[in-house]
């Protein structure tokens, strides 16, 4: 069964940068896309970043491009998420996710195939 930890949550002041940090126990971590997702409090949870499983392809939510940078380094099974130029509407809590099926992309509906979360960590800007 897939475990996954986030950590490096916090709290900052808008313009201030964060990065997330998410281990993965218990799939064969190289194969599989990854996403970050987050939700803030009365809202549904929305899709912030994908990348493809060896890393060549991602996705960013308009929210966020330009801004996050996600990566990971296969061979530590760890997801990271950049987080830059923070704003108060960055404000959730976060979680990291696995994709169901070997190798997929980050593109179409990418998010649909998610359905594995951990605890998340919670983000908090002030202004």
């Amino acid at each position: 069964q897939v475990q996954l930890v986030e950590s490096g949550g916090g709290s900052v002041q808008a313009g201030g940068s964060l990065r997330l940090s998410c281990t993965v126990s218990g799939l064969t971590f190289g194969a599989y896309a990854m996403g970050w997702f987050r939700q803030a409090p009365g809202k549904e949870r929305e899709e912030v970043s994908c990348i493809t499983s060896g890393g060549g392809g991602t996705f960013y939510a308009d929210s966020v491009k330009g801004r996050f940078i996600i990566s990971r380094v296969n061979a530590k099974n760890t997801l990271y998420l950049q987080m830059d130029s923070l704003k108060p509407e960055d404000t959730a809590m976060y979680y990291c996710s696995a994709d169901r099926v070997r190798y997929e992309s980050c593109s179409g509906s990418w998010k649909s195939r998610f359905d594995s979360w951990g605890p998340g960590t919670q983000v908090t800007v002030s202004s």
